[in-house]
Order: structure tokens, then C-alpha cells, then sequence
């Protein structure tokens, strides 16, 4: 999910600061006990340390250059127009590409302010496989080759995806034991009013037949037994506003959700009173493609999918860098 403007001013981020313990001034140290030696405590490793990212002296130029327009719809933006998802101020040549490998749909809240969604990362940095659709649009999917990731009852672990997706594909195939697959399947419409977010990129029912057996790794071929994964959908919105598109009866009873229950998001502008473990949505993307090339390729994970977190990580950055110097942290 996302529920912040990742181009907003840093000074505009609320951080509070925690009151100093009544206690302080009141507590003397025993006259017999021993003086305590105060130890330094071990710095805990930065939230997104170690990740292996392109370099963001691109980002750095541009952002000393200030907003500019973009070439499309006139806004003033900075790295990137969130509207026509195109780039801005920026060198196409500097900024990484990804390679995913199961294809991506993102559902985005009507409401949702463009501004405010870490989904346009996904769909610059992964354009190939990232799709953005605007509900009510929403593709048809086959149920035991498409997951939704969103917590909450009912919801399993990457780990026990796979095992759901082998028995959803099992019962399909007893259900219609008389039915003869043709030796070419036709290519799928596109999904009539599809809101896409680059011209020349076809919906998702496209995507999925184009993908035919394909694993969604290079040189990896289906085995008894793998996964059959082909597609993941996300839901881009406040967590006020998910009710609408989570209970729509296209996605309520017909996809296994997927909960990354053990991840933590370090949004700088993560919601109160909702649990750490709601993620923006572009981190939710990337720790499900490492949790998945772990836990269900069994190979691994190293960084391939890192340089989704590009602008993420800058940004992350460049605000707490500037809620320091205000001294606000």
C-alpha cells in the first residue's frame, strides 16, 4: 500500500519526539552501589542497508537542478511525472532497469493521489512486467495461477503459497478430466477500459498468455511440482480506502492473498495506528519478489531485484536528511 507523497517536502513529515522520563531528575544512585559504567550501545543497521543499488548521482544532479516540467502534461515534477510515468530531468541511459520474474498489476484507489504512490517506481524501474490499472478496471484472473497480496484472515505466507497454488491447479484439472487443451492457446483481449500508465504495454490477460509456460526466469523450465505462479496483484491505496477494492467480488473470493507477515516497512510516512507490518507499496513488491525467489524458486537471492528500491532509498535519504538538519529527529 502507499499513503504518502514520496515527492512531498521533507519539512512537511511529522516527527515526534519522545518526553524525557519524570523519574530523571528524582532517582539518585545509591550511596553504596558501585559507579555504572555507561557502555555505547551497538548502532542497529540502517533499514535499507546493504541493498546493491545503481548509483543516484543522477538523482543527486537533478535534484540540484530543481523541479522542471514535464514534456507531457506540463507539471512541475521532480525525477519523474507520476502522471504520464515517464522521467524528468533524468537520463533514461542512468536510471536501472528490472527484470522481474512474474509479471506485476497494481489496482490504484480512484482517490489515491498520484503524488503520494510509490507505485509509479515500480512501473519505471520494471516497465516491462509492472501494469497500473485504476478501479472499478480490473483484469479477469485465473485463480490458481494469480495471487493477492494483502494481510489480513485467510491470508498465508509466501513458503505456503506455492503449496495452495499446486492443489488450486489440481482440483481445476479433476474438474474438467474430459476437457482436450488446445495445441495453441488464442491470445487474450485486452481488458476493455484498462487504465495503463505506458503507451505500447498490453493488459494484464495479455501479459499472462503471452508468458505461455514460461517459469518467469530465463532458462528455467516448468517441472512437476514448481510453482505456477505467472502474476501477483497489488493493491495501491490508504489502508482507509482498500475496503472498496479488497471486498469487490473479483478479487474477494477468486485469489489466494498472500501476507508478508514478517516484513517491516520504514516508510517515512507510515500511518498511525496501523501496524508496521503494512508496507508502501513498492516495498511490498520488491520483499515479495526476494521472499519468492527464496522461499519458492529455492535459488539464491542476490540483489537481482535490489534496484527497485532505487528512488525509494534516495528519497528515504534525502528526507531524514532533512529532518535532521531542521532538527526534528
Amino acid at each position: 500500500m502507499s499513503s504518502s507523497d514520496v515527492l512531498a517536502s521533507p519539512s512537511g513529515v511529522d516527527v515526534s519526539s519522545s518526553p524525557k522520563s519524570p523519574l530523571a531528575k528524582t532517582q539518585q544512585p545509591d550511596k553504596d552501589s558501585k559507579p555504572v559504567t555507561k557502555q555505547n550501545p551497538v548502532p542497529a543497521s540502517p533499514p535499507l542497508h546493504g541493498l546493491k543499488l545503481a548509483p543516484h548521482r543522477e538523482l543527486e544532479q537533478a535534484q540540484q537542478r530543481g523541479r522542471l516540467k514535464c514534456s507531457s502534461c506540463g507539471g512541475s515534477r521532480m525525477f519523474f511525472c507520476y502522471t504520464c510515468c515517464s522521467l524528468v530531468g533524468v537520463s533514461q541511459q542512468e536510471i536501472p532497469s528490472v527484470k522481474l520474474p512474474i509479471k506485476i498489476d497494481i489496482i490504484k484507489h480512484p482517490s489515491e493521489v498520484d503524488g503520494k504512490s510509490t507505485a509509479i517506481h515500480a512501473k519505471i524501474l520494471a516497465p516491462d512486467d509492472v501494469t497500473i490499472y485504476t478501479y472499478p478496471c480490473i483484469p479477469e484472473y485465473e485463480d490458481d495461477k494469480v495471487v493477492l497480496v494483502f494481510p489480513g484472515p485467510g491470508s498465508v505466507s509466501v513458503e505456503e503459497m506455492t503449496c495452495r497454488l499446486q492443489n488450486l491447479a489440481v482440483m481445476k484439472s479433476a474438474a474438467s478430466p474430459d476437457e482436450e487443451p488446445s495445441p495453441k492457446r488464442p491470445r487474450a483481449e485486452e481488458t476493455p477500459g484498462a487504465t495503463q500508465q505506458a503507451e505500447g504495454h498490453t493488459s494484464g490477460a495479455t501479459h499472462t498468455e503471452e508468458r505461455g509456460g514460461e517459469a518467469g526466469i530465463e532458462g528455467q523450465t516448468e517441472t512437476p511440482g514448481a510453482c505456477p505462479l505467472q502474476r501477483v496483484v497489488f493493491i495501491d491505496s490508504t489502508w482507509n480506502q482498500t475496503t472498496r477494492i479488497i471486498t469487490d467480488e473479483r478479487l474477494q473470493a477468486a485469489l489466494l492473498r498472500v501476507e508478508l507477515k514478517t516484513r517491516k516497512t520504514c516508510f517515512w510516512r507510515h500511518q498511525k495506528g496501523s501496524p508496521d507490518t503494512y508496507l508502501a507499496t513498492i516495498e511490498a513488491v520488491y520483499y515479495f519478489l526476494k521472499d519468492y525467489q527464496e522461499l519458492c524458486l529455492r535459488q539464491e537471492y542476490t540483489g537481482q531485484y535490489d534496484n527497485l528500491m532505487y528512488f525509494y532509498c534516495y528519497l528515504h535519504t534525502l528526507i531524514n536528511k532533512a529532518k535532521t538538519t531542521a532538527g526534528r529527529r
